[in-house]
């Protein structure tokens, strides 16, 4: 799987009986992609897969699945046993996005003997989901570089908040081959220009092709132009995540027409009305014109 470019991680439209809607789902994926997505991740953060069911995720990844298009799938949680029995029933084609153990904190080297035993046992490859905000677990740089030499682990989220000296020590020695996606969507500017492979991001489900052509002018060299498109998408992101995500791009969504509802699942609240608008006003002209089409039966 080629884990360059922009690929979406995509929500859980819910339907106004609050099932699962797989049309709406297949429809927003056929979108992104037609926009110049490289790829996409069912079942991550945005997907609100702590919520859903086991047959409501079976659902999810057949329909993503569908589309033919690079697959990651979210899978993860405190037992190195769960997740290793998780990924080894995942379809073929797809990738395991894989997050840090949460909550336990094992300490580096347990970091690292969990994920040597969940890719030993994935019949897909493995993409590492580093999240410390998350996970309660900041990881040195070292650490992360043992990560990438294990074997059948290919790529990494790297979602460790603000571009430090210890980004850049990573990226820095990253090995060849291992590819390194941005998971800030605030930071993707500056993560692409230290050379991350692309980016997962959630704020991609809209200006889709303004941060397709954000990646594209970094990957060419060509400065000028991925400056002029960099500071509105950060703030566009900042509009996105102004509140626990994903109910802003969820009201944002809905506002276009694109899902039936903008309901996300408790804990989670739906989005304000105010942090709907502040994102819905820094949307591009492209996108704007969405919103005025009318909601999805």
């Amino acid at each position: 799987m080629d884990l360059s470019g922009i690929f979406v991680p995509l929500v859980t439209p819910f339907d106004p009986s609050g099932a699962v809607d797989t049309t709406a789902l297949r429809t927003l994926g056929e979108s992104v992609l037609a926009e110049g997505a490289a790829g996409l991740v069912a079942l991550g953060t945005t997907g609100e897969h702590a919520t859903l069911s086991a047959a409501e995720r079976g659902e999810i990844v057949s329909a993503c699945r569908a589309l033919g298009a690079p697959l990651l799938v979210g899978v993860g949680g405190s037992s190195t046993a769960e997740c290793a029995a998780e990924v080894a029933a995942l379809p073929p084609g797809v990738a395991a996005m894989v997050v840090v153990p949460p909550y336990t904190r094992p300490g580096e080297a347990g970091v690292v003997a969990h994920f040597r035993a969940v890719a030993a046992a994935s019949p897909v490859p493995v993409v590492i989901y580093h999240i410390p905000y998350r996970t309660g677990q900041l990881l040195s740089p070292p650490a992360l570089l043992e990560l990438a030499s294990i074997p059948n682990v290919v790529g990494m989220k790297l979602a460790d908040g603000a571009v430090s000296r210890d980004t850049l020590a990573f990226l820095a020695a990253v090995p060849p081959g291992f590819a390194v996606l941005g998971g800030d969507d605030a930071v993707i500017s500056p993560l692409l220009a230290l050379g991350a492979n692309g980016g997962i991001l959630a704020s991609a489900h809209v200006a889709t092709a303004s941060y397709v052509s954000l990646y594209e002018a970094w990957r060419a060299g060509d400065v000028v132009t991925a400056r002029r498109f960099g500071p509105g998408l950060a703030a566009l992101s900042a509009a996105l995540f102004a509140e626990p995500n994903p109910a802003v791009v969820k009201a944002v969504l809905h506002a276009q027409g694109r899902i039936a509802t903008p309901s996300v699942r408790l804990p989670l609240l739906p989005a304000s009305d105010a942090a709907r608008d502040a994102a819905l006003a820094l949307l591009p002209a492209s996108d704007t014109a969405r919103a005025a089409a009318p909601a999805l039966p």
